[in-house]
């Protein structure tokens, strides 16, 4: 996997984008506040596949896309009571094991959103598709990709205005791997061929 690629994409559409992105993870993260987290599944899926769409189409994202698919409403929100539960549960007995379950599902959940909200797969089969991904293509790529995206969201989730900035660079970073599922790696220009070493005497 092209991590280069990836991240300097990241980075050039963030940029380049730097402030629709910014009203639209600020909209994110308002709605999951005021909401306490009840909304905020669904719409991260609506934000994720404005982001995708902008990597795909070059469409410039909006603060209303992150309403687009509240499809998914009831299916995201039975899902997070589930895993809140096993995770409490986990935690209350042993912490340990609750960590690493949470780790365990949103690594191997990382691509259930996308593939959701792209491919109109239900919950479940996302869910597989997102297993399969990970732990049969390249499992290693797939570790560092969860890596880098919680690590470079963390960054900024400590300072709110750092997560402005954060949160867009790590979920371009994530749609861009995404969308090179199953495609071959992205050609670099070949380099021009040296110049031929003069002639004696000349």
């Amino acid at each position: 996997m092209d991590f280069k690629y990836h991240l300097e994409t990241a980075w050039k559409l963030t940029l380049q984008y730097i402030a629709p992105l910014i009203f639209m993870t600020l909209a994110l993260i308002v709605i999951s506040f005021i909401t306490l987290g009840i909304l905020g599944p669904v719409a991260m899926a609506g934000y994720m596949h404005s982001i995708l769409l902008l990597i795909r189409e070059g469409r410039e994202p909006k603060v209303q896309d992150i309403f687009l698919h509240m499809r998914l409403f009831f299916p995201l929100l039975l899902f997070g009571i589930v895993i809140f539960i096993i995770t409490l549960i986990g935690i209350m007995f042993l912490f340990l094991p609750g960590v690493v379950f949470v780790l365990a599902v949103s690594f191997c959940c990382i691509y259930m959103l996308p593939l959701m909200t792209d491919r109109n797969l239900g919950l479940m089969d996302a869910i597989k598709e997102s297993f399969t991904i990970v732990t049969k293509e390249q499992p290693v790529d797939h570790v560092v990709v969860f890596i880098l995206f919680v690590g470079i969201s963390a960054i900024g989730s400590s300072v709110f205005i750092g997560s402005l900035f954060t949160q867009p660079l790590a979920t371009l970073f994530l749609m861009s791997v995404y969308n090179r599922l199953d495609k071959p790696a992205p050609q670099t220009p070949p380099k021009p061929p040296p110049s031929p070493a003069p002639l004696n005497g000349q």
